[in-house]
């Protein structure tokens, strides 16, 4: 933080700049920030346990390492949106902290920076952060809503880990990478929603999730859909004949798989995975049909076209206009995607 200020002390408030740690006295309860401030410093207010209230300032750029680190007092805070950075540790084990707000802007959350917020009951993480860094959430036991945005690409190893009132979780089509133990032991989670059927899932990602059965796939389900009001029913058939999916309630789920494995020391772990091999059926089948449609599509075009080059003539014969795509052709992709 800028030192160019004297600090201002008035019944444990910090009214102004102050130039590191050492300067905060520890029975400090509340804080506001000058306009000048543009940085929180590592440290700065570590294991300060009574301070209840913190206001940052507009122009805050950056909050740094376990800045607020152990404030077990502290219940909210606000961060300002020309906040780029919250740094590693930077609010973890502020037990009592139940409520946060990101705001657009924010384009990094460190890892472990909200770890052992017990009190946390909801988060949205803002469209302009792209990953959510290693045990960012991790052992956040209250939390009970996660608003994940569109622009969010990857979410680190063990981002929620432990987070075992969070029961819903919708992933974003922009994420492509969800890591290892990503929510690992999330013993309430009963439903992911994927938006992005090709996000790549790390090993043990919902290792424990013992609560989980199905994953949901609603982009899926709007292709589906447009397939049968396109005329291509013969698809309705095809997913009633893969088990266990569930597809005509409005939505279209797939089983989670569930086995046992003992690890190095003996210890009986359940990992819960999503059912790839249902998934690239089910993706493989919505291919095909999509690709029917389409050269049925294209066949109708040439049609018109030819059709309309007749310049009106009545005597023009519409049928003879017809031109299909070459059969060997179509088979060839056809049965490329069967």
């Amino acid at each position: 933080m800028s030192s160019r200020h004297k600090k201002t002390k008035l019944n444990g408030v910090i009214l102004d700049g102050y130039k590191g740690h050492e300067d905060v006295p520890d029975n400090v309860t509340h804080v506001r920030f000058h306009p000048s401030v543009v940085g929180v410093d590592y440290q700065a207010f570590e294991d300060c346990t009574k301070l209840r209230k913190v206001t940052l300032n507009d122009g805050l750029k950056k909050i740094g390492k376990s800045a607020f680190e152990g404030c077990n007092s502290l219940q909210s805070i606000n961060i300002p949106s020309t906040v780029t950075k919250i740094k590693r540790y930077a609010f973890m084990s502020c037990t009592k902290l139940q409520k946060i707000v990101l705001n657009e802007g924010l384009s990094e959350i460190g890892e472990d920076a909200f770890r052992n917020c017990t009190a946390l009951q909801s988060i949205t993480i803002p469209s302009t952060v792209d990953e959510i860094s290693i045990d960012a959430f991790a052992n956040c036991s209250s939390l009970e809503e996660v608003v994940l945005n569109e622009g969010l690409k990857k979410i680190g190893d063990r981002v929620f880990e432990r987070c075992s009132s969070l029961e819903r979780i919708t992933i974003p089509s922009t994420v492509n990478e969800i890591d290892k133990l990503a929510f690992n032991y999330c013993t309430g989670l009963r439903e992911v929603i994927l938006h992005n059927e090709k996000v790549q899932i790390g090993n043990k990602a919902f290792r424990e999730c013992i609560s989980l059965q199905r994953f949901k796939f609603p982009s899926l389900l709007a292709r589906l859909d447009n397939i049968i009001q396109a005329g291509q029913r013969g698809i309705e058939a095809k997913m009633d004949d893969i088990p266990a999916v569930e597809w005509r309630a409005g939505e279209l789920s797939i089983p989670a798989v569930r086995r046992e494995i003992e690890d190095q020391w003996g210890i009986v772990e359940t990992l819960v995975e999503l059912d790839k091999e249902k998934l690239n059926k089910i993706v493989r089948l919505i291919r095909y049909y999509e690709i029917k449609e389409a050269t049925t599509m294209f066949e109708l075009a040439i049609w018109k076209a030819r059709i309309d080059q007749a310049n009106g003539d009545s005597a023009v014969d519409r049928e003879a206009c017809r031109t299909e795509v070459a059969g060997p052709v179509k088979e060839t992709i056809l049965q490329y995607l069967r």
